[in-house]
């Protein structure tokens, strides 16, 4: 049986979902009435063991160990002979790529998207999910898996907008700078790219990684906020300065004078309990 499909850098491709069912039909015959087996993919590197079904997600999501061709740990019969010639998987370390990052950020985000296990091996309780958010989880691994154009094996399309997002935010570029090059990189692609034409459509893509903030309309002397009680009032009751912004005819328009941004800190709490990478020091 050829496997081919291990290399596949499209992990949407038939040949590696099918060999992938070749695989979990391979675990379930060889280890019957296990509840849990060794995870191969890149993240688990055979040292964690999942549900069979946890398994085949991870092997979407993370990709197979390039080196695992042999699944010895699995159940596979290695002849004497042929052993020493064999792959070691215990030392295998990881491969770390930007597309396996950016699946380690949507994991983050949406941690119910793996079994967490407790330190006795149990299960924990599951969270429940909201039908919203899982729909926003599936967008985001559909782009995360989807090429940036077909062929291009180095990025897909949701690493190539964090990296450019990244660089925009780094450098601190504008929206109409970061349109104009957006459309400059996406002439340079290949015309069947799938990369978005401008900033607008790149934050919609981003959409549910980030955990958002709230604007708050403030006086412009700072002496209150716009909030609650008070978030009907078009004029400061202590200086009586105006909520928003007049034009050249004194006329008033709807833009705010100042504006708060509030980041609520429940979810961002949240975030850090559920993070496989700072749950631990949490504690």
């Amino acid at each position: 049986m050829s496997r081919r499909w291990i290399q596949n850098p499209n992990r949407c491709a038939d040949e590696y979902l099918d060999g992938i069912k070749d695989f979990i039909e391979f675990a379930r015959r060889h280890n019957p009435g296990a509840t849990r087996i060794r995870c191969p993919c890149r993240r688990c590197n055979n040292t964690l063991f999942e549900s069979i079904e946890t398994v085949g997600f991870h092997l979407v999501r993370n990709g197979m160990i390039e080196t695992y061709s042999i699944w010895n740990l699995h159940g596979e019969q290695v002849d004497h002979a042929s052993s020493s010639n064999a792959p070691r998987v215990d030392n295998v370390e990881p491969i770390v790529d930007p597309n396996d990052q950016v699946m380690g950020i949507i994991q983050d985000a949406f941690p119910f998207a793996s079994t967490n296990i407790n330190q006795e091996g149990e299960d924990d309780v599951p969270t429940p999910i909201d039908s919203a958010e899982f729909e926003q989880y599936e967008k985001l691994l559909k782009n995360a898996n989807q090429e940036l154009y077909p062929g291009c094996e180095s990025f897909s399309v949701l690493t190539a907008i964090v990296e450019l997002m990244h660089g925009k935010i780094k450098y601190r570029m504008s929206n109409l700078c970061f349109d104009y090059f957006l459309g400059v990189f996406k002439r340079m692609l290949p015309t069947d790219n799938c990369l978005p034409k401008d900033h607008k459509h790149a934050q919609k893509v981003l959409h549910g990684l980030g955990l958002g903030y709230e604007k708050i309309h403030a006086c412009k002397n700072n002496c209150m906020l716009f909030y609650k009680e008070h978030e009907t009032l078009d004029t400061c009751p202590i200086c009586n300065e105006s909520r928003f912004n007049m034009t050249s005819q004194n006329r008033t328009t709807k833009i705010p004078q100042k504006v708060m941004r509030y980041l609520p800190l429940k979810p961002r709490l949240q975030r850090l309990y559920m993070s496989m990478h700072t749950a631990t020091d949490m504690r």
